[in-house]
């Protein structure tokens, strides 16, 4: 097969689907290019689901990463409603739910995931809703009236980044966390206090350390009952605990999965011909000498763009420094790195005094991850501060009067 005609299929219709496809536009790799989504809508933008498109501020075409005339411009052909139900990697092909079979040069695995679902009497009750797509906010909006009282099992950024908006929206919110504190996983606890205390200082109800026995109601969720016999009254329940990897696909045609889809750090699954990239992929990172999965948007279009540059021949690990951001009322908590054990923290900035801190982590003398409040050169200065590896001195990193800048050799 020559390389004209060389065709890369793209399962999945997200934004790391979209940054394979623009990528290998970008290094002008001769090939054909065929996203294939299962829902309605051209590859968009999530993040904004739960913002902007939930507050109505946001139309449908606003959240496209290129609409149909760029696509075709670009010559990315994109099919909407096609959903790839088995790989044949024998005969380099999938099989999609209509019948039809397509066959690729390269296949590349965006599949994303889904939300997560509570095993719980009740949470198959119609008022009981997830948020991974439009459609789950075209229905949550839905049950938005002023007044009425939403409860949100999970206290991670799903579920605190909704009860922000829902609160905006005049929904009365009980966030409902099983962890003693908010963000436990992801982030400190200096960060963790901090956005309890906005919420609370917003009217949303939050309860740590509670862990949910039953949602109850005769035919629609009226109750959510926690372990120890407190009822709290409710309208609607959203369940914001996390996301499930797609890998059924990836599963099904007998390729390593854990945690995700296993690749190598090409991007590459088992089968050389086939990539995986996004929520739903499990890479090795050699800065932190373990394997990881990441929700993130920055990982899905870092990680797609190596891979478009793997499979047109310029090989490129991957191993980019994660980092994140999460919206919550007036406040933009920036996240570079991720945490890990034995590390020291410095803390610039007051967190029981104002909007305005940062928290971060160094170890052996190099800063290792940073959690930021409202400090963007700040966030700037401690991604390429972690970057380079650069020694750094605590004292002066808890200076507020140097900027992190500075430190920059």
């Amino acid at each position: 097969m020559t390389p004209d005609r060389d065709h890369v299929l793209i399962v999945g219709g997200g934004q790391a689907a979209m940054s394979v496809a623009t990528e290998l536009r970008r290094l002008k790799h001769p090939c054909r290019i065929t996203i294939l989504g299962d829902e309605d809508l051209l590859p968009y933008r999530r993040p904004p689901l739960s913002k902007g498109y939930l507050l109505g501020e946001l139309t449908a075409s606003r959240l496209l990463i290129r609409d149909a005339q760029a696509l075709a411009a670009a010559d990315i052909h994109c099919r909407t409603r096609s959903r790839v139900i088995a790989i044949d990697r024998a005969r380099k092909t999938v099989a999609l739910a209509g019948g039809e079979s397509l066959a690729y040069t390269r296949l590349v695995l965006a599949t994303g995931g889904r939300a997560r679902t509570l095993p719980l009497p009740g949470a198959d009750a119609p008022n009981v809703l997830t948020l991974r797509g439009i459609e789950d906010v075209e229905r949550l909006q839905g049950y938005c009236a002023r007044g009425r009282h939403a409860a949100i099992i999970g206290g991670g950024f799903i579920g605190l980044e909704l009860a922000a908006v829902l609160s905006q929206l005049e929904v009365q919110v009980s966030v409902f966390e099983a962890a003693p504190r908010l963000l436990q996983r992801a982030a400190s606890p200096q960060i963790s206090r901090f956005v309890e205390r906005m919420h609370r200082d917003h009217g949303v109800a939050v309860h740590t350390g509670a862990q949910v026995e039953a949602l109850t109601g005769p035919a629609r969720v009226a109750e959510v009952r926690l372990v120890g016999g407190e009822s709290v009254p409710v309208d609607f329940v959203v369940v914001g605990v996390g996301l499930v990897p797609s890998v059924e696909l990836a599963a099904g045609a007998g390729l390593e999965v854990s945690d995700g889809i296993a690749v190598d750090r090409y991007c590459r699954t088992s089968d050389p011909s086939i990539y995986a990239v996004g929520d739903c992929s499990n890479h090795p990172s050699t800065r932190y000498g373990q394997r990881m999965r990441l929700e993130s948007v920055q990982n899905a279009q870092d990680q797609g763009r190596a891979a478009a540059r793997n499979i047109a021949g310029d090989p490129t690990p991957y191993d980019n420094l994660p980092w994140f951001w999460s919206d919550q009322f007036d406040v933009k908590l920036q996240m570079a790195g991720v945490r890990v054990a034995g590390t020291t923290e410095v803390v610039r900035g007051d967190p029981a005094d104002g909007k305005n801190f940062a928290v971060l982590q160094v170890r052996d003398g190099v800063l290792v991850a940073a959690e930021t409040v409202n400090r963007a050169a700040d966030f700037l200065a401690s991604r390429k501060l972690i970057e380079a590896g650069t020694p750094v001195d605590p004292v002066q990193l808890a200076d507020g009067n140097i900027p992190l800048a500075a430190l920059l050799t």
